[in-house]
């Protein structure tokens, strides 16, 4: 009778809560409304370990494209480090697609700076997005969390990093820090080279990646390679010394695997504890 019970309760154990969907700890999803369209955009929100104990501290922001792709990636490839001590103790904010829409046509409305006549679908509103999370977006973080409101990454991977880029270059202080992942330069024939980059009021730190076959001889659509290139030529001949570049080929990696390490090599370059 004893070992039935047992049994009985090993199985509870094994059993109990297995449909049970796993959750990123800390995490939250918050649904913000867009004032001048009325569209909501939930907000993946991602608290450090040390945010609850902590409560005389403001925290680094990271903000994120891309929220379902890249807020797991970024929380995993964080928690080690973060954890470890060798890496600085920041709030993750992903900012999703609009809600009830087709992501890819979201994003391609949302993430690209010009309106371009070959495309079927909606284009050109890099401008507006980037209004809506500078007046809308950082401004309830701040409130809600210890946020910083001057240590704040930008996060961004192919149409997200062209829309980092379209950021960095009209609006450079909003961010102190940049991620630009495999950006889609040669969107609209290139038009992101044509915008001139207003000169920062303060020292940005510009981590450009890209994967060393995001090119057409290893099956890609575009030469993203020569795309990054050329846009870390402009960045370097436009910013003087007021915009540190850091430029890296991610050796063997493809325009849908580069992503990852891009991120984690980044936020590392940023937020990186030195030790003596």
């Amino acid at each position: 009778m004893k070992f039935f019970i047992f049994l009985t309760l090993l199985l509870v154990c094994f059993t109990s809560g297995a449909d049970t969907p796993y959750e990123l700890p800390r995490s939250s999803v918050i649904e913000l409304k867009e004032k001048s369209t009325g569209r909501i955009y939930p907000l993946f929100v991602q608290l450090p370990p040390s945010y609850t104990a902590n409560t005389d501290r403001n925290y680094p922001v990271i903000y994120l494209t891309d929220a379902h792709y890249s807020f797991p990636i970024v929380s995993g490839a964080m928690r080690f480090p973060m954890n470890s001590g060798v890496m600085q103790h920041a709030i993750i904010v992903a900012v999703s697609y609009e809600k009830g829409s087709a992501g890819v046509s979201s994003r391609t409305r949302d993430y690209t700076p010009t309106s371009a006549k070959a495309w079927k679908q909606q284009t050109g509103n890099a401008k507006g997005h980037l209004a809506f999370i500078r007046e809308s977006v950082m401004p309830l973080i701040e409130s809600q969390y210890r946020a910083s409101k001057t240590d704040k990454t930008f996060v961004g991977n192919s149409l997200g990093g062209l829309f980092g880029a379209y950021i960095l270059f009209t609006e450079p202080d909003l961010f102190s820090s940049y991620i630009l992942g495999s950006p889609s330069v040669w969107f609209d024939d290139n038009a992101i080279l044509s915008i001139p980059l207003i000169k920062p009021g303060t020292q940005i730190k510009v981590y450009l990646s890209v994967g060393e076959h995001e090119t057409p001889a290893f099956g890609e659509m575009q030469d993203m390679v020569a795309g990054a290139m050329q846009l870390r030529d402009k960045i370097a001949a436009s910013a003087n010394a007021d915009i540190e570049v850091n430029f890296a080929i991610v050796s063997g990696a493809s325009h849908a695997t580069a992503f990852p390490t891009t991120a984690i090599q980044g936020l590392d370059w940023i937020y990186a504890i030195k030790r003596k």
